[in-house]
C-alpha cells in the first residue's frame, strides 16, 4: 500500500509547499471497504456540521480500537512526517521535539487529557461543503494530518473541491483548489508552514475546507494524528 512512495521525494513537496498529493495509494475495493463502513456502529460521536455552522454534511469520529487499515496508515505516515515536523519547529526556533513513532505521540496526547481518537469519515450530498478551519483539538497539535478521497470526481460527484488557504502576514491570502482522485492521499499542514523570507524564516497560517458539492456523493477519510480533548 505504502511501498511504492518515494517518501524523499514526498516529504521535499511537503515540506516546500505545505501540502503534497500521494497518487493511487487505496484501490476501489479498499476505499469501498471503508465508505460501508460509515453505516456500522463503530463510532465515538457523529456531527451533523449544519448544527455548529461548519457547512453542511456530515461526518463520524472512529472509536479505538481503529479498523487495521486506518490503524496501519496512521502508524506508517507518520513517521516520515515526524522528521518534516520537527525540521520546521527548528527552522522557526519552536522549542517543540516530536517523537519518532506514533505511539510516543499519543502517550504525549494522552497525558494532557487528549483520551478521543480522531480519525473520521465524511459524509457529503448535494450542497454539501465544508467551511474553512483548523483539526487542533486541544494544547498537543501534530503539524500534519491526511485526507484518503473515497470517492471519483466526476463519477461519483461533481464540485466538491479541497480547498486551502495560506494566509500570508500583511499579504493577500492564497487560494488552492485540489482535485484529487479516489485513492489518493492528501497530506497537508494543520496549521503553519514556515516560509523563508529575507530576514529568515516565518509562519504562513493555512486553514482547509470543502467546495460545495454540486451532484452525487463525496465520501472522505481524514486521518489526524493526535488524539482529542
Amino acid at each position: 500500500m505504502l511501498e511504492n512512495i518515494n517518501w524523499q521525494n514526498a516529504t521535499e513537496e511537503l515540506s516546500e509547499k505545505g501540502f503534497v498529493t500521494l497518487k493511487s495509494v487505496l484501490n476501489t475495493v479498499q476505499c469501498e471497504e471503508l465508505v460501508a463502513l460509515y453505516e456500522k456502529p463503530i463510532y465515538r460521536s457523529t456531527i451533523n456540521m449544519a448544527r455548529y455552522q461548519f457547512g453542511l454534511g456530515e461526518y463520524k469520529y472512529f472509536n479505538y480500537p481503529l479498523p487495521n487499515l486506518i490503524q496501519t496508515l496512521r502508524n506508517d505516515v507518520y513517521p516520515h512526517l515526524a522528521k518534516v515536523a520537527n525540521l520546521w519547529m527548528n527552522v522557526l526556533n519552536i522549542n517543540t521535539v516530536f517523537p519518532e513513532n506514533h505511539t510516543e505521540l499519543l502517550a504525549i496526547c494522552h497525558g494532557h487529557e487528549q483520551l478521543r481518537p480522531t480519525p473520521l469519515i465524511l459524509k457529503y450530498t448535494e450542497g454539501g461543503y465544508n467551511t474553512l478551519h483548523q483539526d487542533l483539538y486541544g494544547d498537543i497539535w501534530f503539524p500534519f494530518q491526511m485526507v484518503i478521497f473515497l470517492s471519483e470526481p466526476k463519477r461519483d460527484f461533481t464540485g466538491g473541491e479541497f480547498v486551502l488557504v495560506e494566509q500570508r502576514p500583511r499579504m493577500q491570502s492564497i487560494p488552492i483548489v485540489l482535485t484529487p482522485n479516489q485513492g489518493d492521499i492528501l497530506i497537508f499542514t494543520t496549521n503553519f508552514r514556515p516560509v523563508k523570507g529575507t530576514k529568515g524564516y516565518y509562519r504562513t497560517n493555512m486553514r482547509h475546507g470543502v467546495s460545495k458539492v454540486l451532484s452525487g456523493i463525496r465520501h472522505t477519510l481524514g486521518i489526524i494524528f493526535h488524539d482529542a480533548k
